[in-house]
């Protein structure tokens, strides 16, 4: 973490992130990561959730082949909601999950559910209700041990394995340290050495300079590598977002195909398949809406072009947030990969990596609606967050911490590099508190609480107002848990 601190010191007096001289020998030779184990072959389609037992179990019925069990971003960090997941894994491991419908029915794991893979949370939260000689714990520490102490051995027994969903990782000397703490907990719980298996989430900027370092120091344990485009955003913008030149527009703008981001994706591909890594998709936002046709007829359109394009560049799987999109992204894996688990045999030309700090946006605008949006996201979903619920359905995207924290570090650069809106209005500290003053006032009117909405409007004000932007608003919003 002091390294992390050292590292963005060093980018705001005008280091540039580029490709390592001293791993140059990693990136020139011969080398593979071990091969997926049977159960995580074929990855198609992932659905990703928060560990609630009633949406465990229709995960694992969607199907998907796998289901990203979530302790992070979609899912609100109180002690209740992290105990109720940690339980969740261990029965489901022990084949013993069930969910009992309030009319009494009760729906279990079909044959042939998806595998689980379990994403703790990011280094940078600790479990403040648990401590080692007087020092709050690591929170990704505190999910990985308990669900690997209660659960790992019956998943080997049952020929899988405890696997994981490392996120926020920002070098290859981290998950050079992650594989020493993974070898050291299986050596304590007497696992077989590399059952505990991972994918890594390429989220910030300065791993997409060291992809294949991270899947050297992991070689034994990893399986691939994800593109998670939302929280990856955020760390562009966090990295270089006081700069006018990494000036960006609404966020409907920034897509994956606008070059920054396309060559990121594609990039991802290419060190995947060259070291015989998975290469799997990231989240379309776009979700339906059962009582609006016209809504779930743009949400579908929308997830069937991104996942076409993911198909088309090489990925072997992808993301969805929602049972419904499940076949929409089999659709478009089936049409490419047919009968075969993946695309590994499909090599892609090594992209040129300066192209991943080129953020020029072709004809980029911010717009009074984009504030405003940014605004109403960020306050809607801290309210939700700190009142439990990690995963918000808001205007018809689904939302989790990495568009929140898009959201309103957003509003600071814009704020910071005193831009202005396409129709001339200056973006303000004090035009931003109206705006915020403005949303608050509708949602309580429309019968919002008040104080929650008083406390997340706080909290945005703290994470989106000062000279500084704070690294994470979840760190910050956690004091506030109960």
């Amino acid at each position: 973490m002091d390294r992390r601190v050292e590292r963005a010191r060093s980018l705001r007096d005008g280091e540039r992130p580029d490709r390592l001289a001293s791993t140059a020998w990693i990136r020139a030779a011969d080398w593979q990561v071990r091969p997926a184990p049977a159960d995580l072959a074929d990855r198609r389609v992932e659905i990703t959730g928060p560990a609630d037992r009633k949406m465990m179990v229709g995960a694992l019925n969607s199907g998907a082949r796998v289901f990203l069990c979530d302790l992070e971003d979609a899912l609100a960090p109180t002690w209740a909601n992290l105990l109720d997941g940690q339980r969740n894994i261990r029965d489901h491991a022990r084949g013993q999950l069930s969910f009992e419908r309030p009319d009494g029915r009760v729906d279990v794991p079909v044959d042939g559910a998806a595998t689980i893979v379990v994403r703790p949370r990011g280094l940078h939260l600790d479990q403040g209700d648990v401590t080692v000689d007087g020092r709050p714990v690591c929170g990704s520490l505190f999910d990985v041990t308990l669900a690997a102490f209660h659960g790992a051995a019956a998943l080997v027994e049952r020929g899988s394995g405890l696997y994981l969903y490392l996120p926020k990782m920002e070098s290859h000397h981290e998950a050079q340290w992650w594989d020493a703490v993974l070898a050291d907990l299986e050596r304590r719980l007497g696992l077989p050495y590399a059952s505990v298996r991972v994918t890594v989430l390429i989220e910030t900027i300065l791993a997409a300079f060291e992809m294949e370092e991270i899947l050297y120091a992991l070689r034994d344990r990893i399986c691939g590598l994800n593109a998670g485009r939302w929280d990856y955003l955020f760390s562009v913008i966090k990295r270089f977002g006081g700069e006018a030149e990494h000036l960006l527009p609404d966020r409907s703008m920034l897509t994956m195909t606008v070059p920054f981001m396309a060559t990121y994706a594609t990039e991802l591909v290419s060190v995947c398949h060259r070291r015989g890594a998975h290469a799997i998709g990231g989240m379309s936002a776009f979700i339906p809406n059962r009582r609006d046709p016209e809504v779930t007829e743009r949400a579908i359109a929308g997830v069937r072009a991104d996942k076409e394009r993911e198909a088309g560049l090489g990925y072997d799987g992808t993301w969805v947030a929602h049972p419904d999109l499940v076949p929409i992204a089999l659709e478009a894996f089936d049409a490419v990969l047919g009968d075969a688990p993946n695309q590994l045999g499909r090599q892609v030309p090594p992209q040129d990596t300066s192209r991943l700090i080129d953020t020029e946006v072709a004809g980029a605008t911010i717009t009074a609606a984009g504030v405003r949006a940014n605004v109403s996201v960020a306050l809607r979903y801290i309210a939700a967050w700190l009142d439990g619920l990690g995963a918000v359905a808001i205007d018809n995207l689904m939302e989790d911490a990495a568009t929140a924290e898009i959201s309103r570090s957003q509003l600071w650069q814009w704020i910071h590099l005193e831009a202005a809106t396409a129709d001339g209005t200056p973006i303000t500290r004090e035009h931003v508190s109206r705006e915020i003053d403005a949303v608050v006032a509708g949602l309580v009117a429309g019968g919002g609480d008040a104080d929650l909405f008083g406390a997340a409007a706080e909290i945005v004000r703290e994470v989106s107002l000062g000279d500084e932007l704070p690294e994470f608003l979840t760190t910050i919003a956690a004091e506030r848990l109960p």
